[in-house]
């Protein structure tokens, strides 16, 4: 059984008659967001750069008679950007959804950071964001409306250590969407994201399987438990979804508590 197929039982209906685009949906937060969307109604362009991961999620989407199509998708390339949105379109004629969800993290501080690596996660976390959004908002436009979720992280919200690049690029991406917000209210686009905390994914695999670090990871978090990917497709659902007609411009911390302390 591949990964999050039982999490998908029958179609519902929140997003119903939506089409969506989830970046970095081959795994992760966003793979768990994809499925999501898809069990809730909508139409879903799953992207990634991983091949394999990004069919893998069609294939999940298909199998509980889902509608998803892939379409491989480097964030940080401006003509991708406008192929993934351009996918949208032709498959399905419209775009009511971007979840712009991709992201990486390189180790180091200021000084240890190189400069390929500062320019690669600011490349994905941030610029891949705006670009995707640069080309989405205009066919959102048409539909006189739209919701775009940005998966941020608490490191945009509170400081970590060694990871600079992450911090800088996360914290940019906070205040990219409170400005597209303003920006784009009038045409009834609304944009939001989501501060995460420590989620079980692969970018965070290698931190976790030190017992050490996890056992310290887990009493920094209230609840007493890490999160999940499906913790944080929910968030996205509920701010992609009408039931946040309202919202906008916000930033919703789904952290187990982390920062509150």
């Amino acid at each position: 059984m591949e990964q999050g197929e039982n999490k998908v039982k029958e179609i519902a209906g929140r997003l119903k008659n939506k089409v969506a685009i989830v970046t970095g949906a081959g795994s992760g937060i966003g793979r768990a967001s994809a499925i999501l969307f898809a069990k809730e109604g909508a139409k879903v362009v799953v992207a990634d750069y991983e091949e394999n991961g990004g069919k893998g999620t069609v294939s999940i989407i298909r199998k509980a008679k889902g509608n998803a199509v892939f379409v491989k998708t480097d964030v940080s390339s401006p003509s991708d950007a406008r192929k993934v949105v351009d996918a949208a379109v032709k498959n399905y004629g419209k775009l009511d959804i971007l979840h712009n969800n991709a992201g990486i993290v390189r180790w180091g501080n200021a000084v240890e950071c190189t400069e390929d690596d500062w320019d690669r996660v600011i490349d994905i976390n941030l610029k891949g964001a705006w670009l995707c959004s640069k080309h989405a908002i205009p066919e959102m436009v048409k539909q006189k409306g739209g919701s775009i979720v940005n998966t941020a992280s608490i490191a945009g919200c509170v400081a970590f250590a060694k990871i600079a690049a992450y911090c800088a690029s996360k914290g940019g991406l906070v205040e990219l969407t409170k400005s597209m917000a303003l920006d784009f209210a009038p045409q009834k686009i609304r944009v939001n994201a989501i501060c995460p905390g420590v989620i079980r994914t692969g970018m965070t695999k290698g931190i976790l399987d030190d017992k050490k670090t996890m056992q310290g990871m887990l009493q920094a978090t209230v609840i007493g438990r890490l999160g999940e990917p499906e913790d944080i497709a929910y968030a996205a659902l509920y701010l992609a979804s009408d039931e946040a007609s309202f919202v906008t411009g916000t930033t919703i911390v789904v952290d187990g508590g982390w920062t509150v302390q």
